[in-house]
C-alpha cells in the first residue's frame, strides 16, 4: 500500500480551511511575541496568583525545555473567534465560532515544526486557546488566570510553540463554557517517518449541541444543573435568566458580567437529563439531556459523506469534541485496527466500536468494502445519534437512514486499559519518585465537584519537581465517570500488564480508581481536570506544580 502524498491527505471533507487562515512560511524562531495592547505572556509580564517556589509559565526552566524541544520549520495560521451564524446541516443556529465554521479550520503541520497561530478575539467576553494533549511550552498552554491573561475582546494572542510529537489532538477554548458552543478545531501533526500505510484519511469530529437551539445556553444548563435550578425543582424550568450568546465566564469556576454588547439574557428549556444509565460507564451516561448531536458539524438528517474506493485502506481520526457525552462509535459493516489512542501508537487491536469519552482520541485503520455505510456515533446513557456516511465511488442512490444502527456498535469494545503501548513510545519500567492520590469528589445534588473536597482555585498547587517519575492515583469517589485530563504530559494507564498505553485523558469509572505514570519533564504549572465542562466549571479542576 502506498502511503498517502499531502494532496490525498487534505481531500478529506473536513480539511478544507476557512477565511482567515494565513499562509505557511519559512521564518524561524521560537520566542512568542504578541500584537495589539495585550502582551503575550512569553514576555515575561504574567506571572499568576499563588505561593512562591514553583516554576512559573515563562521562568527560564520553560524556556530551556522549549530549547531542547529544537525549532524547525514555522507553520502560520490565524483563528478569529467571534460571533457567528452557522448551519448544522439543516438547521441555523447562533453561536460563538472559529473563522465561522464548525469545527474550526484544520489546523495541520508536521512534527518538528513551529506552530505559530495568532487567535483575534471579536467576542464580547475573554476567551483563551488550549491545544490539548499536545506537550509544549507551558505559557502557550492556554490557561486563564494560570497560564497567561485571557484575551480580551478587540485584541489578539499569538500562540507559538514547537510540536515534537506526531499525533491527533484538539485545540479549543479554555474560558468558561465556551467549548460548549463552536469554539474548537482539529489539530493533526503528521509523523515525517510515518510508519502506517493507507491511502486516506478521514477525520472525525464527534460533538454535543445545545448552543443557541430553543433560546439555550451553556451557561444556562450550568445553572439549571446546579442546587435551586431545574434539577432540584423536580425538572420543571423555573426561568432561570441563562446567558444569551454574548456572556462567557471571565474565568474557570465562576461567573462574569455580560459584556455589554451582549444580546439581552434568554431562557431554554428544561435540557437536564433524569434516569441515565450506561452499562459500559456503570452508571449515569451524564446529566445533560442534548438536543443535537453532530459529525464534522452535520445533524444526523444531512450527514457529511466521505468518498473512497473499494478496498481502500482508510485512516480515522476520531476526536471527542463534545462537552458532557461519551460517545460509542462504529461504522456498518466493518471492523476497525485501533492504531492510536491520544495520538500515540499503540499495538494494534481489533475492535467492533469505540468508547470515546470527551477530548480522547483514537486513529483506527479500515479496509473498505463496496457500498454506502453508515458512521454512528451514540451517546453513552443518552437519547439520539449522531451520523455521518461512508460511500464507495461507484455506489450511488439513497444514504443511509437517520436512524441507522450497525450491529457492531453491540459488538465488542476494547477499553483504553486493555490498550499496549507500541514499543517506540512505551514508558520505561521505573519506580516512581513521587506518588500522588487524589480523590475526585461531590455529587449530582448538590452539583459541587472537585477534588478532595476542595473547589478549584488558581493558587492550588500539587509538588512535584522536573526529573521525578510521578504516580498518580485518581480515586472516583462518586457516582458518575469522569475523563480525567493532564496537561502538558502524556500518562502510562497502568493496568494488568503493567505500564500501558499513553493517554492524556482517561476515563475513571464510579467508585473505581485510575493509576497513571508520567514522567515530570515539561516544567510550569499545569492542570489537572475533568474534561467533563460542567464538572469543570464547577470546581473539578486543580494545579500541578514544578518545584524550583
Amino acid at each position: 500500500m502506498r502511503k498517502p502524498s499531502r494532496r490525498t491527505l487534505l481531500r478529506t471533507p473536513i480539511a478544507a480551511v476557512g477565511a482567515g487562515f494565513l499562509a505557511a512560511c519559512t521564518s524561524s524562531g521560537s520566542e512568542p511575541t504578541s500584537s495589539g495592547p495585550q502582551r503575550a505572556s512569553g514576555g515575561g509580564t504574567f506571572v499568576p496568583a499563588g505561593p512562591k517556589g514553583y516554576v512559573n509559565p515563562s521562568d527560564p526552566e520553560v524556556l530551556a525545555a522549549e530549547r531542547r524541544r529544537g525549532s524547525g520549520r514555522v507553520r502560520t495560521f490565524g483563528f478569529t473567534a467571534a460571533e457567528a451564524k452557522l448551519d448544522l446541516g439543516g438547521r441555523s443556529v447562533r453561536t460563538w465560532a472559529y473563522n465561522e465554521t464548525v469545527p474550526g479550520p484544520l489546523v495541520r503541520v508536521t512534527a518538528g515544526d513551529t506552530l505559530d497561530l495568532t487567535l483575534t478575539n471579536r467576542l464580547p467576553a475573554t476567551t483563551t486557546l488550549h491545544s490539548h494533549g499536545v506537550r509544549l511550552r507551558c505559557d502557550m498552554d492556554g490557561v486563564p488566570d494560570l497560564t497567561q491573561q485571557a484575551i480580551h475582546p478587540g485584541t489578539e494572542f499569538r500562540y507559538r510553540f514547537t510540536v515534537k510529537h506526531p499525533g491527533t489532538y484538539l485545540l479549543h477554548s479554555h474560558v468558561g463554557m465556551q467549548p460548549d458552543r463552536a469554539l474548537y478545531a482539529p489539530l493533526v501533526v503528521d509523523d515525517p517517518k510515518e510508519p502506517l500505510s493507507y491511502d486516506k484519511e478521514w477525520i472525525v469530529v464527534l460533538d454535543d449541541w445545545l448552543d443557541g437551539v430553543e433560546g439555550s445556553t451553556p451557561e444556562g444548563v450550568l445553572e439549571q444543573l446546579k442546587p435551586g435550578g431545574a434539577m432540584d425543582m423536580g425538572g420543571m424550568d423555573m426561568g432561570h435568566a441563562a446567558m444569551g450568546p454574548g456572556h462567557g465566564s471571565a474565568g474557570h469556576g465562576r461567573s462574569a458580567s455580560a459584556h455589554p454588547s451582549s444580546p439581552k439574557k434568554s431562557t431554554g428549556p428544561n435540557r437536564v437529563l433524569h434516569d441515565s444509565y450506561s452499562r459500559i460507564l456503570h452508571g449515569e451516561g451524564g446529566s445533560v439531556a442534548y438536543p443535537h448531536y453532530l459529525i464534522n458539524g452535520h445533524l444526523p438528517g444531512n450527514p457529511s459523506v466521505f468518498r473512497c474506493r473499494p478496498g481502500d485502506r482508510v485512516r480515522l481520526r476520531f476526536i471527542n469534541a463534545g462537552s458532557e457525552t461519551a460517545f460509542r462509535v462504529a461504522l456498518g459493516g466493518h471492523t476497525m485496527a485501533i492504531t492510536h489512542t491520544d495520538g500515540y501508537p499503540v499495538k494494534h487491536k481489533m475492535t467492533d466500536a469505540l468508547i470515546i469519552g470527551m477530548a480522547e482520541r483514537y486513529d483506527v485503520l479500515v479496509t473498505v468494502k463496496d457500498g454506502v455505510f453508515p458512521l454512528v456515533a451514540l451517546p453513552e446513557g443518552k437519547k439520539g445519534k449522531a451520523l455521518a456516511v461512508l460511500r464507495t465511488d461507484k455506489r450511488t442512490g439513497n444514504l443511509p437512514s437517520a436512524d441507522a444502527r450497525p450491529d457492531e456498535l453491540d459488538g465488542q469494545t476494547v477499553p483504553a486499559r486493555r490498550l499496549l503501548p507500541d514499543d517506540s513510545v512505551a514508558l520505561a519500567d521505573r519506580d516512581p519518585d513521587r506518588e500522588m492520590r487524589i480523590r475526585i469528589t461531590g455529587s449530582m445534588k448538590k452539583f459541587d465537584w472537585g477534588f478532595d473536597h476542595k473547589a478549584y482555585s488558581v493558587q492550588q498547587r500539587h509538588p512535584v519537581r522536573s526529573g521525578e517519575r510521578v504516580r498518580l492515583t485518581l480515586i472516583n469517589a462518586t457516582d458518575m465517570w469522569h475523563p480525567m485530563h493532564l496537561h502538558g504530559h502524556t500518562f502510562a494507564v497502568t493496568g494488568l500488564d503493567g505500564l500501558g498505553a499513553r493517554k492524556d485523558t482517561a476515563m475513571v469509572l464510579p467508585h473505581r480508581k485510575l493509576v497513571v505514570d508520567f514522567d515530570a519533564d515539561n516544567p510550569g504549572l499545569w492542570m489537572l481536570h475533568c474534561h467533563n465542562q460542567y464538572h469543570s466549571e464547577s470546581g473539578m479542576m486543580t494545579v500541578l506544580g514544578y518545584k524550583k
